[in-house]
């Protein structure tokens, strides 16, 4: 009999939600179905708003996080419908929430979701809250993927990196023999995202048109890339609040050229990853690249250039879709909560050990 798992996945970007159905029986993992469901604007405005501090949070937050339960409701209440399946078929939900949140450094971060409420909108037990038990124990709490780049894509005849171009970027380092390790490499689609929103009202830069269009500047790319953050060792990790626009602004002079600042942010995306690859990934030749970033063309073109000793390709080609397979490894860590085994992996996040993730709220 198949085991059948939901993945829920809303991520830095705030643009929605993935949602998949998979099959988990036998030690395998296999991509039934897929959803994506956007945010309605006033969800993504509320989270929007919880990045940063403000007026009455608690009660805010505590709102939002009804608000997005019934949003990974509905989407669950789709996902369902194109399978032709019952709750009563599905073992658990594996809901990541949407972060808000990330002070490791003050040993806390914050996922929101309602996990009780999701549990009773859909009828299905729902696992969630799987970074604070990493944090408990000394831990970045990030990235929490590599366990999962590592079963599905560990070769022992090849080095490869597994590159996630979400909100922020990550990387996991798969070498042949050894120990996996990871870590956030700074901003991926956030910055580029803000920056088409704020000057052309659009969501994202589809393919990378955009920046094509434009010219890196090197001065400011030199600024950008003198965060101190770069230059930090790994196991680290970061999130919007040292990534955002409000940042950028302070680095610009005002007199830049809308298209040639995306450009520049293209660059530090690319400039990022790169670095870290070599850096810290010695002797990788394989370097394939999911998220949305994935659909970045122009992204990709600069990662091949920077990247030219190594292939540089898309999760597409050893055959997981690239789009969603974030959503998979939440559905594949519900299962470990479920079953007892740990789901962190100690040499990426910096944690004392081995944990049990998640919180379990039955159906």
């Amino acid at each position: 009999m198949p085991e059948l798992y939901v993945g829920l996945m809303s991520g830095t970007s705030l643009d929605g939600i993935d949602a998949v159905l998979a099959d988990l029986s036998d030690g395998g993992v296999r991509l039934l179905h897929s959803h994506y469901q956007p945010f309605q604007p006033q969800l993504r405005e509320n989270l929007l708003a919880l990045q940063d501090e403000g007026r009455d949070e608690l009660h805010r937050a505590a709102l939002a996080a009804n608000q997005l339960s019934h949003a990974y409701a509905a989407a669950i209440r789709t996902l369902l419908a194109q399978a032709g399946l019952s709750p009563e078929k599905i073992t658990a939900i594996g809901c990541h929430g949407q972060t808000v949140r990330h002070r490791p450094d003050m040993g806390y971060t914050v996922q929101l979701v309602n996990g009780a409420l999701l549990a009773e909108l859909s009828g299905i037990a729902v696992v969630c809250d799987f970074r604070s038990r990493d944090i408990a124990a000394g831990g970045q709490d990030a990235p929490l993927v590599p366990a999962f780049h590592h079963k599905l894509f560990h070769d022992a005849s090849r080095h490869r990196v597994i590159v996630n171009i979400g909100g922020i970027s990550n990387v996991t380092n798969l070498p042949p023999s050894g120990s996996v390790s990871g870590f956030d490499c700074g901003p991926g689609n956030l910055l580029l995202d803000a920056w088409i929103t704020e000057n052309l009202n659009k969501s994202f830069d589809d393919s990378g048109a955009w920046a094509a269009q434009g010219k890196v500047l090197p001065i400011l790319l030199g600024m950008l890339m003198n965060h101190e953050f770069f230059d930090r060792a790994p196991p680290k990790s970061t999130g919007r609040e040292t990534f955002n626009l409000a940042w950028l602004k302070r680095t610009l002079s005002g007199t830049e050229s809308p298209v040639d600042v995306q450009a520049t942010l293209l660059e530090l995306t690319a400039t990022g990853i790169a670095q870290a690859i070599l850096d810290h990934c010695s002797g990788a030749t394989e370097v394939f690249v999911c998220g949305g970033g994935a659909r970045n063309q122009a992204l990709l073109h600069r990662l091949r250039a920077l990247l030219a000793a190594q292939r540089v390709d898309t999760t597409d080609t050893l055959g997981v879709d690239a789009e969603w397979l974030e959503a998979l490894a939440f559905a594949w860590l519900a299962h470990l909560t479920l079953t007892g085994k740990s789901g962190n992996l100690p040499d990426v996040t910096g944690a004392q050990g081995p944990r049990v993730l998640g919180a379990t709220y039955p159906a």
